[in-house]
């Protein structure tokens, strides 16, 4: 796509939650809605018509392609949440995935994949595929998953830790799965996606090691990334790329050489400073802290408008695009909901 729709976007001064989560638990049947992909569909597009925006961007449900793994392995659906591999998979595993990769989809994928198609056939939204990022995956497939990649930035490899073993294999099982659960959104008419890699921050990797020129993150984050890069690029996708985890300058610049139409980072970050780390192609989306909308202990509905301001003059100063928005995904807490909502309304509609 053209890039200039993005930028022009980010122009027109856009205030923009990813909210579809909040939207949907407003309804009182959420499980069922979330397997049927015309109302999960709906769901999307009222948050994007809610919003006053173009892009109907879906829920950011980060077990969606675990649950999807899983199920190729036949683990038992009640344990899909909690389960982790004890050892690491044998070679026949990736196999497997691969044949089985092809076969019907779960109602849950189904549903996502439905719901895109809904959003490009029946609305006049941008219709945007949403999946976790392969490292991201990869965490929720281990119990420990820090030890092992510390363990390859100190030149270890998988031949010395089945550990590290067992980190390599489940990103080669995740990678497959993302790619064809991207690859089903596009098929369907997405023409942007969205990776959510929370993980692949400083809390996985050691900003020490990083700096002595390992090229873990390299290796274990930005090899499976470029990959998804270039499905978008066959498809003529656009890549939006979000991240929400504690990130070093570095971190910053790996994922600028993405070049992705927007970058989607956490409140940790200052955007302002980051914009000497982006090129001016790419749109820097966010970065209020949502995930503490829940309490006004934390930040006020006040303080949410002053947070807003701030960044809508300082991007605007240092003449970068920039579209103000959440965090990450805005999370329904019950109980809470009414209040956070208040605080979403509140930066969309503020006059700064």
């Amino acid at each position: 796509m053209d890039r200039r729709f993005y930028l022009d976007l980010a122009e027109s001064g856009l205030r923009m939650p990813i909210g579809a989560d909040l939207v949907l638990h407003e309804k009182e049947d959420v499980e069922a809605i979330k397997c049927d992909g015309k109302r999960l569909g709906a769901i999307i597009e009222e948050t994007a018509r809610r919003f006053n925006t173009p892009l109907a961007i879906p829920l950011m449900d980060l077990m969606l392609e675990k649950q999807t793994l899983l199920n190729m392995l036949d683990v038992p659906a009640d344990q899909i949440p909690t389960w982790h591999f004890s050892s690491c998979p044998a070679p026949e595993i990736l196999e497997t995935v691969d044949r089985r990769i092809m076969e019907p989809y779960g109602p849950r994928l189904k549903a996502n994949v439905d719901a895109v198609s809904y959003i490009a056939k029946e609305t006049d939204l941008l219709p945007v595929a949403m999946s976790i990022g392969p490292f991201s995956l990869m965490t929720k497939l281990l119990s420990d998953p820090i030890t092992p990649v510390y363990e390859s930035g100190t030149g270890m490899s998988a031949r010395d830790s089945p550990e590290i073993c067992t980190v390599e294999r489940a990103l080669e099982m995740s990678i497959r799965v993302i790619l064809q659960s991207i690859t089903a959104q596009l098929e369907v008419g997405a023409k942007a996606v969205m990776i959510a890699e929370p993980a692949a921050n400083r809390v996985f990797f050691s900003p020490k090691q990083l700096a002595k020129g390992s090229d873990i993150f390299e290796r274990y984050v930005m090899v499976y990334n470029r990959r998804i890069r270039q499905l978008c690029r066959e498809y003529d996708a656009d890549l939006l790329f979000h991240c929400c985890g504690e990130l070093v300058e570095d971190m910053v610049r790996n994922f600028a050489s993405l070049d992705s139409a927007v970058l989607s980072l956490g409140s940790s970050r200052v955007l302002w400073e980051d914009t000497a780390l982006v090129p001016p192609t790419t749109v820097l989306y966010g970065n209020l802290p949502s995930k503490s909308f829940y309490s006004d202990e934390i930040i006020t509905i006040q303080q949410v408008e002053e947070k807003a301001c701030e960044l809508i003059t300082r991007m605007k100063q240092a003449n970068h695009p920039f579209i103000l928005g959440s965090e990450c995904d805005v999370l329904s807490v019950p109980g809470c909901q009414s209040m956070i909502m208040s605080k979403v309304e509140a930066f969309v509609n503020c006059s700064c």
